[in-house]
């Protein structure tokens, strides 16, 4: 295996980590077959709500059933079950590959393409082709690479696909977690992490405070508002308030997380402009998403009721921005927070294993620079990092997901394939 061009190598301590040839070579003498079992997927309908994914569920199982192994249907919602299975290793380090099963919804429609699959030349559209469905069939050929080739991989290979991740609901991952303790030592996401032909690994996510503000006032005539107070102006004042005083102020952001956000502003700014991709990871985000009150055009509300979404970089303290938040809140009139909920963003250092192994790797199959970037969001490497398990998320594809006409290209789950096939082995020497 080649050194990356970009300074990270997919070997340690001179230690070769090349997959024995027959493994190599698998995901490119199977690339039709890849495409199909990725068609496959696509054709189960999951949509979430209602987010069903039964059929997906038992397709993965009896596939992997087929290949002598022993998969695990696990449901707290019989309709959202997940599917859990293992290709052991030559010692005890696991390595494990997270997927979902479930999708956004569709209006075919808005489709000039089959939402439940169609391929068209070196594309495979459809609903999931590139959030996820492509990567989990990626991940179930990485599986049958070692199992028809007779090859135990240096680390147990654990396969965890679940269900109802795109409404973050509790029947997936998080029941998953809930019940058993996962003993990884590692863990790839094959959430798509490419956009505009940039590639990336996905290190780090945002830490979050969801925040509901009433507000009261008092009623009057819409002709004479001067005799009431109105509710909704004094909570948009409050939300105009939280926007000047934390919108601009300054994150402080660990120094470990530098690097991080350095390559994440180089990756963000040809699509956000260089200024912007730096505010988004140096001051906190605030978006207003609901804004709700008043009965009738001609009076002045009494009660008004807003949702907000603050949005803070991995390492910053949330609870102490939470803190001020509130604080802030009660000196504005009339304006209360009725609820709030809140996460701490996470990370995985940026010269881990982990790190080293899936930018190595992927960089040497792609022959192009793989970005170590910050999501701006949070999911399941969220949940798992908490749950203790070093995780990112890597997949190629393309910036389609959720939207009509969403594909992934055949080149995108051979090249995921690869990376997924080989990423025991780089990883090897350091579990």
């Amino acid at each position: 295996m080649r050194p990356s061009s970009y300074g990270v190598t997919a070997r340690t301590a001179g230690v070769t980590v090349d997959p024995p040839a027959a493994v190599a070579s698998f995901p490119a003498d199977e690339r039709d077959a890849l495409v199909s079992t990725a068609l496959d997927l696509v054709g189960c309908d999951t949509q979430n709500p209602p987010g069903e994914t039964t059929a997906a569920a038992e397709y993965v199982a009896e596939t992997v059933r087929d290949w002598g192994l022993e998969p695990e249907l696990f449901a707290v919602d019989p309709a959202k079950p997940n599917v859990l299975f293992e290709v052991p290793g030559e010692r005890d380090a696991t390595l494990l590959f997270e997927g979902h099963l479930d999708t956004v919804p569709f209006d075919a429609d808005a489709w000039t393409h089959d939402p439940l699959g169609e391929r068209d030349g070196d594309r495979v559209y459809g609903r999931g082709a590139t959030d996820m469905k492509g990567a989990v069939a990626a991940m179930l050929l990485a599986a049958r690479a070692h199992v028809e080739t007779d090859t135990t991989p240096p680390v147990s290979l654990q396969f965890a696909f679940v269900s109802d991740e795109e409404t973050a609901g509790d029947a997936g991952l998080s029941a998953l977690l809930a019940d058993r303790e996962f003993d990884a030592d590692a863990c790839v996401i094959g959430e798509t992490t490419c956009e505009r032909g940039r590639h990336s690994v996905t290190v780090a996510d945002k830490g979050s405070i969801w925040l509901t503000l009433t507000a009261r006032g008092e009623a009057a005539h819409g002709s004479r508002p001067m005799l009431g107070a109105n509710a909704i102006d004094r909570l948009y004042e409050a939300v105009e308030t939280l926007r000047e005083r934390f919108g601009r102020r300054p994150l402080d952001v660990p120094d470990a997380l530098d690097s991080v956000v350095a390559e994440s502003v180089e990756y963000y700014a040809p699509t956000l402009g260089e200024d912007a991709a730096r505010d988004l990871f140096g001051y906190p985000t605030v978006n207003l998403g609901t804004l709700s009150g008043g009965e009738a055009v001609n009076a002045v509300p009494a009660s008004a009721t807003a949702e907000l979404d603050i949005r803070l970089t991995a390492g910053v303290d949330t609870r102490a921005v939470l803190a001020d938040v509130r604080e802030c809140v009660r000196g504005c009139e009339g304006v209360s927070v009725a609820d709030a909920s809140w996460s701490v963003g996470t990370y995985e250092p940026i010269d881990s294993p982990l790190v080293e192994a899936v930018t190595g790797v992927a960089s040497d199959v792609s022959g192009e620079r793989v970005y170590r970037r910050s999501a701006t969001g949070g999911g399941d490497a969220k949940s798992l990092r908490n749950a203790g398990v070093p995780t990112v998320e890597f997949g190629f594809g393309t910036d389609t997901a959720h939207a009509a006409d969403e594909y992934t290209t055949a080149t995108a789950l051979a090249w995921n394939a690869a990376v997924y096939t080989r990423l025991p082995y780089a990883l090897a020497p350091d579990l």
